[in-house]
């Protein structure tokens, strides 16, 4: 197990209570996720403070279980739920990229297949979600390109909340689809792709945007959104012209909002090519050193001949398929970032 910081942790939140404390915080636009980075980090705090009290209360039961069965039981009981305990506690641990703690924008992107593929990227967009609720993080469509037929060819959305980017990090790659097309009238089995890039969200003042390097176009919005957004050109697309980059958004019911979102995509945008760069300098390149590929899946959904959910880099697999489509992802998350945590903890080793 790799050791819980606790040192670390107390730094941050006296540091976090210090900038909370300061006159102008409410002015920041990441204020709240502060505030609640700062309730989680202390949360963590307590638990392992209050686990090592539950460790030695079961010690003392150890000589009572060896005399009476109902004491054995109740060890048992106890000791499970420690188990679960310090593997939330474990996990905590994972995250130390300073990014980790942030918010973070999820892009799905429809791959080959058709309306197969866009009713993927549906399947994925509920998945995340559903995750989301699970973990009480806010989410927010900033932009969607809706399929032909069904579903959406592209989905940007952010998720808020203290370490979504730390988790959501282990999604980011090709996942693979492999079922009985509902839209085949012939009942044949279809394989489709979907891509998931997930990038960490960026505080407006991290990164300065020159209005001048921007090229600004607005349009009528083509999502589902009433007559308003069809007949008024509220959605905006902008091109930093420097680097290339294009991003969208025509969620929002005004032009300025989805300009707002825009310049937030946009921004970590930004960030996460400059991070890129650093990262290429002085070869450390963030992740698996794999090219996103169609044919280069992490995950495969295989819901015929069988059902199985496989991940391809932890070798954790699922068989309760509607489970982890309803957004219950914290196995293979948690495989993912310990595999992660492991191998840089090597490779520090071995510098």
């Amino acid at each position: 197990m790799i050791p819980f910081d606790i040192e670390g942790k107390k730094e941050r939140i006296k540091a976090l209570q210090e900038e909370i404390g300061s006159p102008d915080f409410w002015q920041k636009p990441e204020a709240r996720e502060k505030v609640s980075l700062l309730s989680k980090l202390e949360e963590e705090v307590k638990g392992v403070e209050e686990l090592k009290g539950e460790v030695q209360a079961l010690e003392e039961l150890l000589p009572l279980a060896e005399e009476d069965a109902s004491f054995a039981e109740e060890l048992e009981r106890e000791t499970q739920r420690l188990k679960e305990k310090i593997k939330q506690l474990e996990l905590s641990t994972f995250f130390t990229d300073p990014l980790d703690e942030r918010s973070a924008i999820v892009t799905l992107k429809a791959g080959a297949g058709g309306t197969e593929a866009c009713d993927w990227v549906e399947i994925l967009l509920r998945m995340y979600t559903m995750w989301a609720d699970r973990k009480g993080y806010k989410y927010e469509i900033l932009d969607r390109t809706p399929g032909e037929v069904v579903g959406s060819r592209t989905v940007t959305l952010s998720i808020a909340g203290p370490y979504a980017y730390g988790y959501l990090k282990a999604e980011r790659g090709v996942h693979r689809l492999v079922r009985i097309s509902p839209f085949d009238a012939n009942r044949r089995r279809h394989t489709t792709f979907a891509l998931v890039d997930v990038i960490p969200e960026i505080p407006e003042n991290e990164v300065v945007i020159n209005e001048e390097d921007l090229e600004i176009e607005t349009f009528r919005a083509s999502a589902p959104g009433g007559q308003h957004m069809q007949k008024n050109e509220t959605a905006v697309r902008i091109r930093h012209k420097p680097t290339g980059i294009v991003v969208s958004c025509q969620s929002e019911r005004s032009q300025y909002q989805n300009k707002m979102s825009a310049l937030k995509i946009l921004r970590a945008k930004l960030s996460e090519l400059e991070r890129k760069k650093r990262e290429e300098e002085i070869e450390q390149i963030r992740g698996e050193k794999q090219e996103i590929a169609w044919g280069s899946q992490i995950r495969s959904y295989v819901l015929y001949p069988y059902t199985m959910i496989k991940d391809h880099r932890t070798g954790v697999e699922r068989r309760d398929v509607e489970e982890v489509l309803d957004g219950d992802l914290d196995d293979f998350i948690y495989a993912y970032l310990k595999q992660t945590a492991k191998s840089s903890a090597t490779s520090k080793s071995h510098r």
